[in-house]
């Protein structure tokens, strides 16, 4: 099954008075229980186009759906500038439902524990691990994802006190905690050296067979793309091929 369908998706940014098409009518499927990598250069739309299947950012034309739900459906995405107001709330709880995801820079809560931080996402509202999971089963659910990524024992520790790989660790478990069935990461070894690189790139590709969680990588870094099961090639905002 297609977890995650583009229909002809175009995203134009005005740059002063030129238009720079990012993305130009972009069509693909990624189905569930994925490893997929969308490649190629800097520059080539890779990165927006990871944005607007994470509904972050608005597509000025065509369809994104995710698990089913034909996200902007009824919006008339040529005359928006932004995101409408009144569909906001619907995105946000769209990404609860489907989306985690996983940031080159980590973006960790640096006044936050290890633990603090991968347990955060369950404060903030609906998602499939509060709409399945008692407070007690989420505490167990953090403690395995902590176990899993190998920090059970750092889970006290603050960002400051960790290496980048393992800063990136826990990123990743933060990113599972929600259970969602959708994991996207922008580049997600750029900042971190061959070895802590190659070990993360492990780690993502067996939680990815053990979970069952479908990844998509925004990416140009060749280990990756070869340990991808689907790799979807971009160049200057155009489709190249599967």
């Amino acid at each position: 099954m297609a977890v995650i369908e583009l229909k002809n998706v175009s995203k134009i940014y005005q740059m002063d008075k030129v238009q720079v098409k990012a993305v130009d009518k972009a069509s693909f499927k990624i189905e569930e229980g994925e490893f997929a990598a969308l490649s190629g250069p800097s520059g080539s739309g890779k990165s927006t186009l990871l944005n607007m299947i994470g509904l972050i950012d608005l597509p000025n034309s065509g369809s994104i759906i995710l698990e089913g739900t034909d996200v902007y459906k009824g919006i008339d995405l040529e005359k928006s500038k932004k995101v409408p107001f009144k569909i906001d709330s619907k995105l946000t709880e769209l990404r609860r439902a489907h989306l985690g995801f996983i940031f080159q820079t980590f973006n960790l809560i640096p006044v936050l524990n290890v633990w603090e931080n991968v347990e955060f996402p369950l404060s903030l509202g609906k998602s499939p691990a509060n709409d399945t999971l008692s407070p007690a089963e989420k505490k167990d659910w953090v403690a395995f994802l902590l176990e899993t990524v190998g920090l059970s024992d750092w889970k006290d520790h603050k960002p400051s006190e960790l290496s980048g790989g393992q800063r990136q660790r826990v990123a990743i478990a933060r990113a599972l905690v929600t259970k969602a069935p959708i994991i996207l990461a922008d580049e997600p070894t750029a900042n971190l050296d061959s070895k802590n690189g190659d070990q993360i790139l492990e780690l993502m590709k067996k939680l990815n067979q053990d979970l069952k969680t479908t990844f998509v990588f925004s990416t140009h870094d060749a280990k990756i793309v070869a340990l991808s099961d689907h790799v979807i090639k971009i160049r200057d905002g155009k489709i190249q091929g599967e």
